[in-house]
């Protein structure tokens, strides 16, 4: 057994996993959130075997604890305890590495990173990129190497599998020593998601990775899509923040930015009103009054036209990166839907692709309903491309590249 525990670590929480890399299964996992508020709150999980039987099942054990956690390092030592009390015992499963979701490398990095003071300076540094997450990444890093001296710390960038796009695909048509000096240009994010997703799908189809042409779609509470081109990165929605791009959650996605001017002028908005505009209080939330697309799609079926005009947009948008993407690549092969509203989503799925039959894309209508949980075909037979959905993993994919640095 060679356990890695991959750690996600926001401001005030981190989310953890304990995999054991060998068989690539979960042992436990856990959240520790409300860090820095009276009372913290921390959820461990631990997974059974499968039972024997004819229907063997997995068995989850969850306990929560509720105390103060004033800090990371305080949450680590929780953590820790965690696992002393409900299991499975560091003790007999001792990570081998420690892998860490670090959202932004820059242009830096563009692999997974073994951390060293020198790198921790780095990710110090392109903090000015990545504001609210950076920082708290880094203090999952050093509260992580406290609990755990003796292992190897890797980091793993979101941004590292778009460092493969070309200089014009990153590039903004602005003044360019002002781009230069302040490291302006189209980052992409969600990238442990596109990696994983593009090479599961070409796993489960058994054809070699770079023979093929994908457009994966990440459509969570943030979204993306990425044209994967032999398992590289070319083209991909989200920029030099994650705000680029799609309708999400709370985020516009693509805006004039003339809109930001108009209503500095106008409104009398600060730039931190601007900013709070756009990645908290637009997107789905902004239109209808809810981030969840399960709410807006219940307020469609009940007439409601917020609900319906936004649900319109979001779909508008999708379709139009979908056929944005099929013209850069010259075609496509594979499609693939992932994250919550990916995976969980039917309608969605069909309407995003509803209009490129011309290119002989077609979506199943029972496959696409019929539920189900692993990776699944759900277009037709006849499909010039062939559309799935692929539940993402990026905590395995973090431990994966992970060890691929700490057994070097």
């Amino acid at each position: 057994m060679s356990p890695v525990l991959v750690v996600n670590s926001g401001s005030s929480s981190f989310k953890y996993q304990l995999i054991d890399i060998d068989t690539e299964t979960t042992l436990a996992s856990g959240l520790v959130e409300r860090i820095g508020e009276p009372t913290g709150r921390a959820t461990h999980t631990v997974v059974a075997p499968p039972t024997d039987g004819p229907a063997p099942t997995m068995l989850n054990a969850t306990h929560t604890r509720e105390l103060p956690i004033p800090d990371h390092t305080a949450g680590f030592r929780v953590m820790l305890d965690a696992f002393a009390s409900d299991g499975p015992s560091l003790e007999d499963h001792a990570p081998i590495a420690v892998g860490h979701r670090v959202v932004h490398g820059g242009a830096r990095f563009f692999e997974p990173t073994l951390i060293t003071p020198l790198v921790e300076i780095n990710i110090d540094e392109l903090s000015v990129l990545a504001p609210l997450h950076n920082p708290a990444n880094l203090a999952g890093i050093v509260a992580a190497k406290a609990a755990f001296p003796d292992v190897a710390h890797v980091a793993v960038f979101d941004t590292a599998f778009h460092q493969t796009l070309e200089p014009h695909v990153y590039t903004y048509a602005i003044d360019a020593r002002l781009a230069a000096s302040h490291r302006i240009r189209r980052y992409g994010f969600h990238g442990t998601s596109h990696k994983f997703v593009s090479e599961a799908a070409a796993a489960f189809l058994g054809r070699p990775l770079v023979d093929l042409r994908q457009i994966v779609f990440h459509l969570g509470n943030g979204a993306s899509v990425t044209a994967v081109d032999g398992g590289r990165s070319v083209e991909t929605s989200m920029g030099f923040t994650p705000l680029e791009g799609l309708v999400m959650g709370t985020r516009s996605g693509d805006i004039d930015p003339a809109v930001l001017f108009h209503l500095a002028r106008r409104d009398g908005l600060s730039i931190d009103d601007l900013d709070d505009l756009l990645n908290k209080r637009s997107g789905m939330l902004g239109l209808a009054g809810s981030s969840d697309l399960r709410d807006i799609r219940a307020a469609v079926e009940r007439g409601d036209p917020q609900a319906i005009l936004a649900y319109e947009v979001y779909v508008h948008r999708l379709r139009a990166y979908a056929g944005a993407y099929l013209a850069q690549l010259g075609g496509v092969d594979v499609i693939s839907f992932t994250a919550g509203v990916g995976e969980n989503a039917p309608l969605v799925r069909a309407a995003a692709l509803e209009t490129l039959g011309f290119a002989g894309i077609e979506v199943d209508h029972e496959r696409n309903q019929a539920p189900g949980r692993g990776i699944r075909i759900i277009s037709t037979d006849a499909s010039a491309a062939t559309v799935l959905v692929v539940p993402t993993d990026e905590e395995l994919e973090i431990a994966r590249q992970t060890v691929s640095v700490a057994r070097v």
